[in-house]
């Protein structure tokens, strides 16, 4: 017998999406403003969320008992599989000491914590979102960051600003493919819309990456890189997501701004030089408070000279690492290993027995709930591997890699909590009806919906952490609204991948993700107060752009048929 999702269970819309927000707030609340730690922020959401499915909106509390225990699976693979490998080869190069070698030589390019922060959170984190998204380039930038010097707030806050623009097309194209095949929109259509929305955003992270790190006066010394970075990204990003297809958009353009980068740093260096910690300011000897970032006028200091080989072989992980995730990345790649090993699971008590009602959907539709135990193919896995390889390279015996992968369990035993935790309360709100009660309530803006139902696709991220599943969630809804209202329906569900983007920097495993590869477990609140202004406002810019092409020529010449 399937239970029908009710999504005004009080009569009143909006005492229904108050009581549908109470989840969030407590979780997100608890997080940021009572300062609670992230377990118990994500267990008191997880139990509000609960009292109100099972309360007050009728679902059994079996089916969401069910719904929890598959966002907890969920949350553990592929998300925490991707982050205990990724500290595990992170702790590999650390014990050894090829990380400050790495350190050293990226210095080598430029000393300058701005420009580190373009060549890495931005540039080479976008190539991982391309090549295997799902918290790993969060996870390696924040990784890098911190041991250049950047202190954990700075790292992880600002691996997150940087992880937006690159993130509709991630994992080869994921949110885009599973928005098209789940709710019928045209592939290469959404691409190419999305590909006419987000090149202006790929422009502008960079600089308000800067600003966000070092103000306005930092940035302004360096803007001609941040130029560079952002139009060697945007470039190829409009083109192939518009000539091509959504498989490649990421890792094309960021190999372009890296390589672009790195060259015009070749012959270019500002004046004044950042470091990514607090200095000893002249006159004021004994001060040794970190900051975000402090100007020293001058050129960068003097580096100890590497030979090629300790170069060679302090990169060797990190090359390792990525030919490995790529690898992973490509659908041949994950097809092969699936047709060896991926056993699906129905949940009992959940699969089908949900039932999604119009107008989120054209007609009843039961929710499927498996779970695919895919650890072969699971970019996590790719990452172990490439550990592996890497950690035999650098010289560690095997019983050595067991011993420090040991180590490394131990140390994100509650990050790896607090994930499945967020994952089930995120689950939970979505068989319940709970999330498509908020979504509802911004369908019913009218003549305002572009803007609002972009800030739905911010929504969704939030709630989910991840653009594929915001998609998933909103994408039929987006394109039902678009048709009441006499909106295009490819421009609404391209607005949904595209304003979730900039919610992707606050979803809680995100925050959860770039603390732990930081070591800044326990101040997650920390990270989410010092992004979100950044969300809401970059997400609120997306939204302003949806608009203009929704109405505003000659904006809408832009929109794809």
């Amino acid at each position: 017998m399937g239970w029908q999702q009710v999504y005004d269970p009080l009569g009143n819309a909006w005492l229904s999406t108050l009581l549908a927000a109470l989840p969030v707030v407590v979780m997100l609340g608890g997080l940021a403003w009572l300062r609670w730690q992230a377990p118990w922020a994500a267990a008191a959401g997880l139990a509000a969320a609960a009292a109100v499915a099972v309360g007050v909106y009728g679902m059994p509390a079996g089916m969401a008992a069910s719904a929890a225990t598959l966002g907890a699976m969920t949350g553990l693979l592929p998300i925490g599989w991707i982050v205990l490998n990724i500290l595990f080869l992170h702790q590999l190069t650390e014990r050894d000491g090829s990380f400050g070698v790495l350190q050293r030589s990226i210095a080598g390019i430029t000393a300058d914590g701005r420009l580190q922060l373009l060549l890495i959170a931005f540039a080479f984190g976008a190539f991982f979102e391309g090549a295997a998204g799902f918290g790993t380039p969060v996870a390696v930038t924040a990784a890098l960051l911190i041991g250049l010097g950047f202190t954990p707030l700075a790292a992880s806050g600002l691996s997150l600003i940087a992880n937006t623009a690159p993130v509709a097309y991630g994992a080869l194209g994921t949110p885009i493919l599973t928005l098209a095949k789940t709710h019928g929109y045209d592939a290469m259509a959404l691409s190419a819309m999305v590909g006419r929305q987000l090149p202006f955003f790929s422009v502008l992270v960079p600089f308000w990456l800067l600003v966000a790190f070092c103000g306005w006066r930092g940035m302004r010394a360096v803007w001609p890189a941040a130029l560079v970075a952002g139009v060697a990204f945007a470039v190829p990003q409009f083109l192939v997501s518009n000539f091509i297809g959504p498989e490649l958009v990421d890792v094309i353009a960021a190999v372009c701004s890296l390589g672009c980068l790195t060259l015009f740093l070749r012959w270019w260096q500002p004046a004044d030089h950042w470091t990514p910690q607090g200095l000893q300011v002249p006159g004021a000897a004994g001060n040794s408070s970190a900051v975000a970032a402090a100007p020293t006028t001058g050129t960068a200091p003097a580096t100890v000279s590497l030979t090629r080989a300790e170069v060679v072989r302090a990169w060797a992980p990190w090359g390792i690492l990525t030919v490995f995730v790529f690898c992973w990345g490509l659908p041949v790649t994950k097809t092969w290993l699936n047709g060896w090993f991926a056993p699906k699971f129905a949940l009992p008590g959940l699969h089908e027995l949900v039932v999604r009602m119009p107008p989120v959907v054209p007609e009843a539709t039961p929710e499927a709930a498996m779970f695919t135990f895919n650890l072969l193919s699971a970019s996590g896995t790719g990452i172990l591997l490439a550990a592996l390889v890497g950690g035999r390279v650098l010289g560690f015996t095997w019983g050595g890699l067991v011993r420090a992968y040991g180590a490394t369990l131990w140390r994100v035993r509650l990050p790896l909590l607090t994930i499945a935790l967020m994952l089930a309360l995120g689950t939970l709100t979505r068989y319940s009806g709970l999330d498509t009660t908020l979504g509802l309530a911004f369908a019913h803006t009218g003549l305002f919906y572009p803007f609002f139902g972009t800030l739905l696709g911010w929504l969704g991220v939030a709630l989910t952490g991840s653009d594929t599943s915001s998609n998933v969630l909103f994408g039929g809804l987006q394109k039902v609204a678009a048709g009441q209202l006499g909106l295009s329906p490819t421009l609404m569900g391209a607005a949904n991948s595209a304003g979730g983007v900039m919610g992707k920097m606050i979803d809680a495993q995100s925050i959860v993700v770039a603390a732990s590869a930081t070591g800044y477990h326990g101040k997650e609140g920390e990270v989410l107060r010092y992004v979100f202004f950044h969300s809401i406002a970059l997400a609120s810019l997306v939204g302003l752009l949806v608009t203009l092409q929704a109405y505003v020529p000659p904006f809408t010449r832009m929109v794809v048929p």
